[in-house]
């Protein structure tokens, strides 16, 4: 059995990781880091969770980790580029679900307003998405997983930028995301009252997401992209849309060449559905999965093109890519543990 750590483990992306590695097949949890609940049992803050048996929360201990196989860092940015270090040079795994490890040191230090990581590390860590990056996944000791917003506007972008359909500075993405994508520590904007009913843009202009969908999709092109992002927060728990238009570079194409094209991009990639012709993707079609769906809609009079990517922020945005990308890591079935259907209604 491969055995794991999880530090930071009372926030809702940590809650994902321990409700999917519970019934994971080959990776069982055997640390619970939380430096503020040492010594509590993670049913005392969850009830939801009693019935299942965990060790007590600990404290960050360097040489109770080193003996696992694989760690999560469920944290805060700031925290993994400390910690994780050490535990990589002692043959420890680490997926790193801040984005400590997504930027490179300028972006990160202009974009985090903080220091960055080391450059060693900033250059050993692969970027978790298994769709673009797969075969350097299985050969990587650390991975920093994708932002949510990240995910869901890569992932609908990515066939049309490799394949060079759409202009580079022509791309809009229109990004919205339930109210745990802004974690479980309440404020003013996640307050029912100001939330119920309501739909508020936030981090225009701003969003660490931003820097880092140009810097991939730069990686699968030869060009510059610089996209115009706007996200907003709705009033409903967990769910993420992008919609995004670009400007064809072929003003003949149809929605039709459009799909096929993207199921041709997503053959073997187990997690990415394309919707067929007229059908678009809805957060209700991903709750609680792994899966990103993707619809698209060529508007045959302004002849721009309409891609909507709906993923659950929690889980293809973050907990559910993690151990994605740990089973490829780890040398384990890609798909291990995440073959879950959406909960519907």
């Amino acid at each position: 059995m491969i055995h794991a750590g999880i530090v930071g483990s009372t926030g809702y992306g940590a809650l994902e990781l321990v409700r999917l590695l519970q019934f994971h097949p080959h990776i069982e949890i055997t640390s619970l880091v939380s430096q503020s609940h040492e010594g509590e049992h993670i049913a005392d803050m969850y009830p939801h969770m009693n019935g299942f048996t965990f060790e007590p929360f600990s404290s960050f201990q360097f040489e109770t980790l080193k003996t696992v196989d694989v760690v999560f860092f469920a944290t805060p940015a700031g925290i993994a580029k400390n910690d994780a270090p050490a535990l990589i040079k002692a043959g420890v795994y680490v997926v790193d679900l801040s984005g400590d490890f997504r930027l490179q040191k300028s972006d990160y230090e202009n974009w985090y307003q903080q220091t960055a990581a080391a450059d060693e590390f900033l250059t050993e860590a692969e970027y978790g998405l298994p769709e673009l990056n797969r075969d350097k996944l299985q050969e990587a000791a650390l991975c920093s997983n994708p932002g949510c917003f990240a995910t869901s506007a890569l992932l609908g972008l990515l066939p049309a930028v490799n394949n060079s359909w759409i202009n580079p500075d022509s791309v809009t993405v229109d990004g919205k995301t339930g109210l745990s994508g802004a974690g479980r520590t309440p404020s003013a904007k996640t307050h029912f009252s100001e939330t119920n009913e309501n739909t508020m843009p936030y981090k225009i202009g701003k969003h660490q997401h931003i820097p880092e969908i140009e810097r991939y999709l730069m990686q699968s092109s030869e060009a510059e992209w610089t996209i115009q992002m706007s996200t907003h927060l709705i009033p409903m728990t967990r769910g993420l849309l992008c919609s995004m238009y670009a400007v064809q570079t072929d003003k003949s194409r149809t929605t039709e060449e459009w799909i096929d094209k993207y199921r041709e991009f997503y053959r073997g990639h187990p997690f990415v559905r394309i919707h067929p012709y007229e059908q678009m993707p809805a957060t209700k079609f991903v709750l609680g999965s792994n899966y990103c769906d993707i619809g698209i809609h060529v508007d045959q009079r302004t002849k721009r093109v309409a891609v909507f990517s709906a993923l659950d922020n929690l889980m293809k945005g973050a907990s559910g890519q993690a151990i994605q990308n740990a089973n490829l890591m780890l040398g384990l079935e890609e798909t291990c543990g995440l073959q879950q259907i959406p909960i519907y209604p």
